[in-house]
């Protein structure tokens, strides 16, 4: 399966909201929206990463737009699914390992952007990752902060759509984490 198919089937699955019909408008031409080069919008992925505690959540502030957000950024080649995308993404802007992601989206954005493939619109598709007990994070270079939040605590300027995702967040993590110690 290519990773525009997994595209178009994680987006069909996802409930109708007022966004996931423009989201499937991308595919209508046949085109592959998850590339960035996609002329004047394309698909991202990203990653609201929550403490193994559950008390707090994971943001980066921003080195281009300058606000706090969670993870995320483009699909690569490499990428098999929107979650690996996502998830790959979260553990290079955080630099941590043993994250585990939810592969249902929590959440979906459309939102104007000074991508550095030109002016455009990401199609940000949202999931929760659940870090490992004690992740201790690492700014990369793409951030000049990243740091951990209450979620009654979140710092400024936050991204415009980043607060509704905390709860949503926070419950797809708790599944996570409650489906993985009871296997144990």
């Amino acid at each position: 399966m290519t990773l525009r198919q997994d595209a178009l089937d994680t987006l069909s699955a996802y409930p109708s909201d007022q966004w996931r019909p423009r989201f499937l408008e991308l595919f209508a031409d046949g085109t592959d929206p998850t590339r960035p080069e996609h002329a004047g919008a394309h698909i991202t992925a990203s990653a609201l990463v929550v403490s193994h505690d559950l008390d707090r959540v994971l943001l980066c502030l921003h080195g281009r737009v300058n606000v706090w957000l969670q993870l995320g950024g483009h699909c690569e080649p490499e990428d098999a699914t929107l979650a690996a995308a996502a998830l790959r993404e979260a553990t290079e802007e955080s630099g941590l390992t043993g994250l585990v992601i939810n592969p249902v989206p929590i959440d979906l954005d459309i939102h104007p952007v000074p991508c550095r493939y030109g002016a455009s619109f990401h199609y940000d598709v949202r999931f929760a990752v659940l870090a490992p007990p004690g992740a201790v994070p690492v700014t990369s270079s793409e951030s000049k902060d990243v740091a951990w939040f209450a979620p009654d605590a979140l710092p400024t300027p936050l991204g415009s759509a980043t607060d509704r995702l905390i709860a949503p967040g926070l419950a797809a993590a708790a599944e996570l984490r409650a489906a993985r110690t009871s296997y144990r």
